[in-house]
């Protein structure tokens, strides 16, 4: 037999689009021989499709685009096709269809469905209980959907199951389990799942296939990467990364020697470009514009978009004012200089920032500290949002994770804008990405090192009052890092934190009370591209008015 991974780019909702592509890659691999065709999860719909369930209509459009793309298929061909479907009891399932013979002969429903991190399952499908198997061309075929086989294994949460898909289809006789995924990217998550993928083909002594779907939609990136075991575990297939892909693979093939293991950074990089040029493609967005303020932030999600969409598509706005230092300045022009930006706007902001203290309500005093602060970073947000109105540009944010997770940034200034580049990526993560684009320029398409060294190597500011530091407020990107990938991503008490960290127990409480006190900012930031196992967003739904404030907590 052989095999074909549909590794599929959907668009959310955008049924005859997804479908016309479906019908393609289908003939593609039916020109190659194919008998068996594997789409990804929900992959007619797109994943994920969030309240989009709930309208009227949905499920039942789906369900005649899985009756059309059947009808279309060669007598001898199977192909498995996700959608939501909706039982005769009028529960909804995340199913796939089995079509072959021209029509939809059967669905498989998935059965473990998420609730943990950015998945909510529950709140829109219902348990399948049907079959786990269906013979083709005298092959028994185990069928599994995501999480199904997953099952929480490549995060770390505890999570159990009162049934296990997996389990059941051992001793079931089957010469070949197929897993339909639609997996987000998280840093370090290929190499886990692969290694339970090969577990899984020598427990059941058959081959294993697994498609992912590819693309980005929201903050969701999903990498592909699909991939085919031997019943030894052994490597049939590794599909490519970051691309659709079509693989046909024969399960009587001889195993292939393991690819070279993508480097963190690349990885990271990549996550991140198709994230913002997948968001913008699906938006309908050509153009981006940010702020460049000579810093390694906005140096590095500059590069990023160029990256992603190209240099002319990109806008950078160089803000100084009266704090800013000529280097940064000069810094910022490098950048814009070395991506090779066609569109660069320098606009001091000093006129507007005077304007704005004479026009301060006298009775609320001259504008002064944190406030005066803000003021300058909002006049810079004001100029984004109204290049934004007047190109129908989409304004990237700069922030880190770190500053995300603190509150050192700016409601209605720096945080203005329609994506958060970097928002899932600490600063000290930023700083290896920056230091590893310059090393890497030519292999990631860039002519010359992109980032100037001395955004990389100067002390990190927000150049908002005389000679300012943010180690004046911050202790050090990596023991700040530290306390957040605790408290963030392992909600680790405080007595963790202070144990682990080593720093001073004041300090984890200001640093943990920084974090617990600044979640309304995050409520009100753009969408942040997920790229660690716990990212600020949909995946981390924390209350705004809180006292969860326990002695050891």
């Amino acid at each position: 037999m052989k095999a074909a991974l549909l590794q599929l780019d959907p668009i959310v909702g955008d049924l005859e689009a997804n479908l016309a592509r479906l019908r393609e890659a289908a003939a593609q691999a039916v020109d190659s021989g194919a008998d068996l065709l594997v789409g990804t999860e929900l992959g007619l719909l797109g994943y994920p499709p969030r309240d989009l369930l709930l309208r009227e209509g949905v499920a039942e459009a789906c369900r005649h685009a899985a009756e059309r793309f059947a009808e279309g298929l060669p007598p001898a061909v199977a192909a498995l096709v996700g959608l939501p479907r909706t039982a005769g009891d009028g529960s909804l399932h995340n199913a796939l269809a089995l079509c072959r013979g021209g029509r939809v002969e059967g669905y498989f429903d998935k059965r473990l469905l998420p609730t943990y991190d950015v998945f909510d399952e529950h709140r829109h499908f219902t348990p399948g209980t049907g079959p786990l198997h269906f013979e083709h061309a005298g092959v028994r075929i185990g069928v599994l959907l995501c999480e199904d086989f997953w099952q929480a294994d490549d995060v770390s949460i505890e999570r159990a199951y009162r049934e296990d898909p997996v389990a059941a289809l051992a001793g079931s006789g089957c010469g070949l389990v197929v897993v339909a995924s639609a997996s987000p990217f998280v840093q370090g998550k290929r190499a886990r799942q692969r290694e339970r993928l090969r577990r899984l083909a020598g427990s059941l002594g058959a081959p294993v296939l697994a498609v992912n779907q590819v693309g980005a939609n929201d903050e969701l990136v999903f990498e592909g990467a699909s991939i085919a075991c031997d019943p030894g575990g052994a490597l049939l297939h590794q599909a490519a990364s970051w691309v659709e892909e079509v693989s046909v693979v024969d399960l009587d093939r001889a195993p292939i020697a393991d690819p070279v293991p993508e480097a963190p950074e690349s990885a990271l990089f990549n996550a991140l470009v198709l994230g913002v040029r997948d968001y913008c493609r699906k938006t309908g967005h050509s153009e981006v514009a940010l702020g460049l303020s000579g810093g390694l932030d906005s140096s590095l999600v500059a590069t990023i978009a160029t990256a992603a969409l190209g240099p002319g598509s990109v806008t950078g706005y160089l803000m100084p004012s009266r704090y800013s230092s000529p280097g940064s300045l000069e810094d910022a022009r490098e950048l814009a200089g070395r991506l090779g930006l066609q569109r660069t706007v320098e606009l001091p902001i000093e006129s507007l920032h005077q304007a704005a203290r004479t026009a301060f309500p006298p009775e609320l005093g001259e504008p002064c500290g944190i406030t005066d602060e803000n003021l300058q970073a909002r006049l810079r947000g004001l100029m984004l949002m109204a290049h934004a109105n007047q190109t129908g540009a989409l304004v990237l944010t700069t922030g880190n994770k770190s500053e995300l997770a603190v509150g050192y940034c700016t409601l209605y200034g720096d945080m203005c804008g329609g994506l958060s580049v970097i928002g899932d990526v600490l600063k000290t993560e930023a700083f290896s990405l920056a230091r590893w684009l310059n090393r890497e320029h030519a292999r990631v398409g860039f002519d010359t090192p992109p980032i100037p060294v001395s955004s990389i190597e100067k002390p990190p500011s927000a150049e908002l009052r005389p000679d300012q530091l943010d180690a004046d407020s911050l202790p050090s990107y990596e023991d700040l890092d530290l306390v957040v990938a605790l408290r963030v991503d392992q909600e680790a008490s405080r007595e963790r934190v202070h144990r682990e960290s080593r720093l001073p127990s004041a300090e984890v409480d200001r640093l943990v009370d920084l974090i617990d006190r600044q979640e309304y900012k995050r409520h009100q930031a753009p969408i942040v591209l997920k790229v660690s196992p716990r990212s600020f967003g949909r995946g981390r739904p924390m209350p705004i008015a809180s006292r969860w404030v326990p002695a050891s907590g």
